[in-house]
């Protein structure tokens, strides 16, 4: 299997997130892919390659580019403003903030702008982050590429993440969304449907919010339920598309302490779905951070589990287009991949400790 991937991640190396109204250190941290690059190394079975760059013109097919002018610039408006080690807001925008005075168009400082365009406080902005969010996004949209030539599985090793990321905002470590733009990609050269299968164990937002009124995109996620796990405010059952795209959108909240057979089940309601879609490319969203000993997570599912994952999910017969997102528990992150990747490849598990 090829998987595409690049030093650049590195150069998006924050310290600090605002959690639970507590500043702490930063969970999406560059050793998380580089665990995943050396277990893949040292499994054998695997060829790494670099991305290539793509433009911008994918991303704006995606994210407003007002939002993606101000990541751009971001850092050095702010070093010229204010100089902090990173930019996390003190101030965002509410709806209710502004209700009955009309809207309100992007305003002048930099922190004020930070503010307009994000929605929580655990995405820092530093000095590298745009262009590390630039090569994840290449790297999604390189590993586009592979499968259109000819593989039938790719892997991009995206970093930052995406799928938190709306249209017109960033947030959840997300700041472009891999997935999405990968997805929009896909529709637009293949002029089929597309299917996105999230299991990340937070809910693609991002995602959902992007393709929420399109046919063409289907959506379906399993995730930890909303009345319990972050993003909160999005990942409903009962949310499933409208307009053009009502039916196109199946979200699977899961409950807490979610163990292997139980999870193993509602992955076959989600590739029902895909199977009912059509399309000959499935993006996958794939996260670790359903594994029993994540710091951020409340599933229990063990390495076994992914292993077999990675094979229903190739069983459908559709090529994969498979993208990084989370997955916190750094010492089994690499094994956890590879087990899932070597699933889809149908090798055996050689499980390398227990899971």
């Amino acid at each position: 299997m090829r998987v595409v991937y690049t030093s650049r991640h590195r150069q998006h190396d924050a310290d600090t997130e605002v959690q639970f109204g507590v500043p702490g250190p930063l969970y999406e941290v560059p050793a998380r892919i580089e665990s995943i690059r050396a277990a893949l190394d040292a499994d054998g079975g695997f060829e790494l390659v670099d991305p290539v760059e793509h433009g911008v013109e994918p991303i704006h097919a995606v994210h407003e580019p007002a939002m993606v002018r101000f990541l751009e610039t971001a850092w050095s408006e702010w070093l010229r403003e204010n100089g902090a080690p990173e930019m996390i807001p003190d101030t965002i925008l509410h709806p209710a903030l502004r209700e009955g005075m009309g809207s309100l168009g992007e305003p002048r400082p930099v922190l004020a702008r930070l503010g307009y365009w994000t929605w929580e406080t655990m995405t820092p902005i530093v000095a590298g982050t745009y262009e590390a969010a630039r090569w994840a996004a290449d790297t999604a949209l390189t590993t586009v590429d592979l499968v259109l030539g000819g593989e039938s599985v790719a892997y991009g090793l995206c970093r930052p993440p995406g799928h938190h990321a709306p249209r017109a905002a960033f947030g959840g470590y997300c700041y472009f969304n891999n997935a999405a733009i990968a997805a929009e990609e896909l529709t637009r050269r293949t002029h089929e449907p597309v299917a996105i299968l999230d299991v990340d164990y937070h809910h693609g937002n991002g995602t959902q919010q992007i393709f929420y009124s399109r046919g063409d995109v289907l959506y379906a996620s399993l995730h930890g339920d909303p009345d319990r796990a972050y993003p909160y405010f999005a990942g409903f059952a009962d949310e499933t598309g409208a307009g053009d795209g009502e039916g196109a959108n199946l979200n699977i909240p899961l409950p807490e302490g979610c163990e292997d057979a139980a999870y193993l089940n509602e992955i076959d309601r989600a590739l029902d779905r895909i199977a009912e879609h059509g399309g000959s490319v499935i993006v996958v969203s794939l996260g670790f951070d359903t594994y029993v000993r994540d710091p951020i997570c409340d599933l229990a599912l063990t390495t076994a589990a992914y292993h077999e994952v990675g094979r229903r999910v190739a069983a459908l017969g559709r090529r994969l287009v498979i993208l990084q997102e989370g997955g916190y528990y750094v010492p089994h992150l690499g094994e956890n991949a590879r087990q899932w990747l070597r699933g889809v490849e149908e090798r055996s598990p050689q499980l390398s400790r227990s899971g």
